[in-house]
């Protein structure tokens, strides 16, 4: 079992934007005074450098671009519809706004199998819209694929039960807490475990401020350390930069690189940098419009592809 790859995909936007749909809960997101076609080709510019960054360090990136027909803005962040498991095991999951429905598309994953991957299994959990209920695939579960846990902060688009559901089907511990933001004076809700928490193979970045309940914290704690993970905290001023949204990949001859965005990177103190770097390279880009648009980050725009060759 890995906990890191050197295999993403990543979806190249056509009609990005401020999705309407998603700001309702999620408060990262910023309405910039801009036309959304200046928009788009400004992410557009952003993912491209990024994409291009990867593939210097030797990432294995696979660019599917989004489809005009759709009007899905979101479609950067392909994390939250898709996950690829190292048995062949591919999860759809059900996601809070409708427009971002459409995102899921078979052809993405014929694609995938175009470059030599297996796909066993499909398990789709996206039923549990008709329901009302989310569970916005890696962006709501970070998973520790080496030790069997899954971490989820429960929120409008991270529902308890069907993330037990999905702990069971594929054979992992529960670790379920809240985590809070502070929006105008009121502790609301983050809308993605992944924006205040990342999961690196020997370390862990996270926010525990936004985890308010004490014995959740504890809990949290608890179960990073007996894994042996090197806890860095961070406060929530970086959090709102972004620097929970980060991802540990492999790039040429396996070595490992923290993927992060430049807002995340600047927001960083020495220290904490330092105590990455005893682990891993930092690789960090501009995405300061997908960030503002689009209240996701750097973890957000790379689903992580761990299938079996053909």
């Amino acid at each position: 079992m890995q906990q890191t790859t050197n295999t993403i995909l990543m979806i190249r936007p056509i009609n990005f934007r401020m999705n309407e749909q998603t700001a309702v809960n999620n408060y990262f997101q910023e309405d910039l005074d801009l036309k959304n076609a200046e928009i788009n080709l400004k992410a557009q510019e952003e993912f491209d450098d990024f994409v291009e960054k990867l593939k210097a360090v030797g990432v294995f990136v696979i660019v599917i671009s989004d489809d005009k027909k759709l009007d899905t803005p979101d479609s950067i962040f392909p994390n939250n519809w898709v996950s690829f498991h190292e048995n062949g095991d591919v999860a759809l999951y059900p996601m809070f706004a409708e427009n971002r429905r459409k995102e899921r598309r078979e052809e993405v994953l014929i694609q995938i199998e175009k470059f030599g991957f297996k796909i066993e299994n499909i398990i789709d959990y996206t039923s549990a819209e008709n329901e009302g209920l989310f569970l916005e695939g890696t962006g709501s579960l970070l998973l520790d694929r080496v030790n069997g846990k899954a971490y989820c902060a429960l929120s409008a688009r991270a529902d308890e039960d069907l993330f037990i559901e999905f702990c069971e089907d594929f054979e992992y511990t529960p670790v379920i807490f809240t985590a809070y933001q502070t929006v105008d004076g009121k502790r609301k809700a983050i809308y993605h475990t992944n924006v205040m928490m990342t999961l690196a193979e020997n370390f862990a970045v996270i926010c525990l401020d936004c985890i308010d309940d004490k014995k959740e914290r504890k809990n949290v704690l608890k179960h990073l350390k007996e894994d042996g993970k090197e806890v860095i905290a961070i406060t929530e001023e970086q959090v709102n930069n972004f620097a929970g949204n980060m991802l540990q990949v492999r790039g040429k001859n396996d070595k490992r690189y923290l993927v992060m965005s430049q807002a995340a990177y600047n927001s960083l103190t020495k220290a904490q940098i330092n105590t990455i770097e005893k682990h891993c390279e930092i690789l960090s880009s501009s995405l300061e419009t997908i960030e503002t648009c689009g209240g996701g980050s750097a973890r957000c725009m790379m689903a992580e592809i761990f299938l079996p060759k053909k």
